[in-house]
């Protein structure tokens, strides 16, 4: 990361570790899973409700977890909040390849928009399971898996 990016990846991740967005147990919800990161003790789960549409008309998570996991969850909800399931599912898979360097940070990340923020974690191996578990645990709970784990 270059220092500029480096200071904006830790003032977006302390915004939204201390003021989380969609913080709460939503009840009631369509699809729900629950996420653990056996390396650092991350665990949360991840609550949709869909519409007969197909739409994510509310979407939260709760649990415990480091800033990281805690900032990325918050900034999925907000990204997520008013998608298709296969738009979510989308930007699922685009997330997971800026966090794992699988796509060009280089090129303007259209659909990501503010989670380009994390393009530089890939550096850091314990980090990525960090950003990606609410994203696996949101892709879990569309898939009707009750359980994900970043092992």
């Amino acid at each position: 990361m270059t220092e500029h990016t480096d200071e904006l990846y830790q003032q977006v991740i302390l915004e939204h570790n201390k003021h989380p967005r969609n913080f709460v147990k939503l009840c009631p919800c369509t699809h729900e899973a629950e996420g653990y990161n056996p390396l650092c003790g991350d665990h949360l789960s991840v609550y949709l409700r869909i519409t007969p549409e197909g739409v994510v008309n509310e979407v939260s998570f709760y649990g415990d977890g480091c800033a990281i996991s805690k900032a990325s969850a918050s900034m999925m909800t907000a990204a997520v909040k008013g998608k298709t399931v296969d738009e979510a599912k989308l930007l699922f898979e685009e997330f997971r390849k800026l966090v794992m360097k699988e796509t060009d940070a280089a090129q303007p990340q259209q659909l990501l928009g503010k989670l380009a923020v994390f393009s530089g974690i890939w550096k850091y191996p314990s980090r990525v399971k960090c950003a990606i578990l609410a994203w696996h645990t949101m892709k879990g709970a569309l898939d009707k898996e009750k359980s994900v784990s970043t092992e």
